[in-house]
């Protein structure tokens, strides 16, 4: 049983986490984990080529780019976080994670899918400038700016999220020590406290609706306006071309934001959501749209495209 091999840890804080996976799901494991993995290969080669592309090729240091850019870094950074352990609770059976190592996974979790949501908001204030303002893109968006906007797209995302660990450090733990999840999120942490969770509850509903329910609105907000200006064009043809353009971009941002507020709101309100529903969607957030991103945002534009098989048929 996993409980047997959990220390009677009776301290404030237990030495130790058990991570479940996915509840009533674990004879399937070693099956789940193959599609998870293969995902996470995608997303580790297609993020990986993206970076090389535009890092090497000077002629693609433009802000569109630069963002994509970071949006690649944190999807790296964002599913590697999560990725590794659960495939070794997968394959290996090794759930057990130490107290500290969860705090840090949470910490990483949270601040990257933060600091992705304000990479997808920054990529979609580049578009509208792109598209609404063209004559003043490089003088709004130059090198100061961008730097400016990634710096802060990190730092926000580290700002929110170091109160939850500020949060769950004060909470004591007399229970069990199981998680049943496949990682270790703030609120699947603080259930397991023996004392009140109601401050953790509040801040976690504000950042999730202050802050990134706010990136989401000023996104739709920047695309209503995007295919506002699109609906101009004289010509049927470039209006398809950007609404084909637009349409992927936004069904990837569904694809991120979706599942992670139903995510936080099972946790809070969900008592009927089955756990093995939940968890899934859960790592759908984290896995998906690191595969989709390059895909969506890189290899069908046309600039990354023509330089990925320039680059594939020089080595041949």
């Amino acid at each position: 049983m996993l409980s047997a091999s959990v220390p009677n840890d009776t301290a404030f804080h237990p030495s130790t986490f058990i991570l479940l996976g996915i509840p009533g799901m674990q004879d399937q494991h070693v099956w789940i984990a193959i599609p998870f993995c293969s995902m996470y290969v995608l997303a580790l080669v297609g993020n990986g080529t993206i970076l090389y592309i535009i890092m090497t090729d000077r002629a693609l240091h433009e802000p569109m780019y630069l963002f994509l850019c970071l949006l690649s870094i944190t999807d790296l950074i964002l599913c590697t976080t999560t990725l590794p352990k659960m495939l070794t609770i997968f394959w290996l059976r090794s759930h057990i994670i130490s107290y500290h190592g969860c705090l840090t996974q949470m910490f990483f979790v949270h601040t990257f899918f933060s600091t992705e949501s304000s990479v997808l908001l920054a990529m979609a204030f580049d578009r509208y400038v792109a598209v609404c303002r063209p004559l003043h893109y490089t003088s709004i968006l130059n090198a100061m700016v961008i730097a400016k906007i990634g710096l802060a797209c990190v730092v926000r995302g580290l700002i929110f999220v170091f109160p939850f660990v500020i949060l769950i450090e004060r909470l004591p733990f007399c229970g069990h020590h199981i998680i049943p999840h496949t990682y270790c999120e703030h609120m699947g942490i603080a259930k397991l406290a023996c004392a009140s969770i109601k401050p953790n509850t509040i801040y976690g509903l504000t950042v999730a609706l202050s802050v990134t329910g706010m990136d989401l609105v000023l996104i739709a907000i920047s695309y209503g306006l995007i295919l506002q200006a699109v609906l101009r064009l004289p010509s049927k043809d470039a209006q398809f071309r950007a609404f084909s353009t637009c349409g992927a971009h936004i069904c990837v941002i569904l694809v991120f934001y979706i599942p992670a507020f139903f995510s936080f709101f099972v946790h809070r309100f969900g008592h009927q959501v089955p756990p093995r529903v939940h968890i899934i969607l859960a790592n759908l957030y984290l896995l998906v749209p690191p595969v989709l991103n390059p895909l969506v945002y890189g290899i069908n534009t046309k600039q990354i495209r023509l330089r990925i098989v320039s680059f594939f048929m020089r080595r041949r």
